[in-house]
């Protein structure tokens, strides 16, 4: 088989995948509190999503994840990917889920075809939610699979006032972005990899095109990429990997879990290797064959994991 008919079979299989969940095909219950919304910006009207937690806002107002999609989907796919809404409803904070141009984010890589102001959206977005709702400003957070993990890196290169930590899942910061990114203040990162992500390369490089109908560019590797928030961070050396209990029997994929040593308070840095992981959410579904897209680990709940990793960071300031 050619290398096209390799990265089209790719394609095709990753676009149903991620088609399936936003098709709504995972099932998950509506909430009272969960609620949509419009942005003008930057000439276009955008779309996004809330879920509140039922339950009265802390003095300080509730802590706010920004959950971004990766490319092909929209934020409904996110949400039924991530299933975060369980986990703020246990956690206590607001999720958004906002909606990508063409269903992808300008993350800062000179191969993006849409290069709309994504910056400028998320910071009028957070103006607009911090007038209807109670959020703590200074606990803003991010995460992101694939092409909105690559924009939640560039949130903390561009917007690093607000965002007070991101959490990257299968995306690297991008090559064209690092020289340019000098954050204004530390973020937190916890930044999560799989070794055999056939689509993001866990070691950088060159990111899967699709046969020319993706976005491309390149990445750096996963360590690389982590060590570049450290020192921006003024973090000490890395600590030793230290592997984490497997909690599925069945599942050959591991968890290896390593931290910057001396980092300022609020702005640790941690590196999460899945170890055989793949182009997924770990703990999320399994949604393209292997073949496609490599394995969803279920040995950790990236959810939860990343909720635990924001809450203890102390409040930005």
């Amino acid at each position: 088989m050619t290398r096209f008919f390799q990265a089209r079979r790719l394609a095709v299989g990753m676009v149903t995948g991620l088609a399936l969940l936003a098709g709504g095909l995972l099932t998950a219950p509506a909430m009272a509190a969960d609620q949509s919304g419009q942005l003008e910006s930057g000439g276009r009207l955008r779309t996004y999503a809330v879920h509140v937690p039922g339950r009265a806002a802390p003095p300080a107002g509730f802590p706010l994840v920004l959950a971004f999609h990766g490319g092909g989907m929209q934020g409904e796919g996110m949400r039924r990917l991530s299933r975060l809404d369980a986990v703020a409803d246990a956690r206590g904070f607001i999720v958004v889920y906002p909606d990508g141009v063409d269903r992808h984010w300008n993350d800062g890589r000179s191969t993006i075809r849409n290069p709309q102001d994504d910056v400028a959206f998320i910071a009028a977005l957070l103006d607009r939610l911090a007038q209807g709702r109670q959020v703590d400003r200074q606990r803003i957070y991010a995460t992101g699979l694939s092409n909105g993990a690559l924009f939640a890196q560039r949130l903390a290169c561009d917007l690093s006032a607000r965002i007070a930590a991101i959490a990257p899942v299968a995306g690297t910061l991008p090559a064209d972005l690092a020289p340019a990114c000098k954050p204004v203040r530390p973020v937190a990162v916890l930044q999560v990899a799989g070794t055999a992500d056939p689509i993001m390369p866990f070691e950088g490089g060159k990111v899967a095109d699709f046969g020319g109908r993706g976005e491309g560019g390149e990445v750096l590797a996963a360590a690389a990429s982590a060590a570049f928030w450290a020192r921006a961070n003024g973090c000490g050396a890395l600590g030793a990997q230290q592997p984490m209990a497997p909690i599925a029997p069945l599942d050959r994929t591991r968890v290896l879990k390593a931290s910057y040593a001396g980092c300022p308070a609020g702005a640790a840095v941690t590196l999460v290797t899945i170890a055989g992981g793949g182009h997924a959410w770990p703990g999320g579904p399994q949604y393209a064959r292997p073949i496609v897209i490599g394995q969803a680990s279920r040995q950790l709940d990236a959810s939860a994991a990343i909720a635990d990793f924001f809450l203890a960071q102390p409040a930005a300031r």
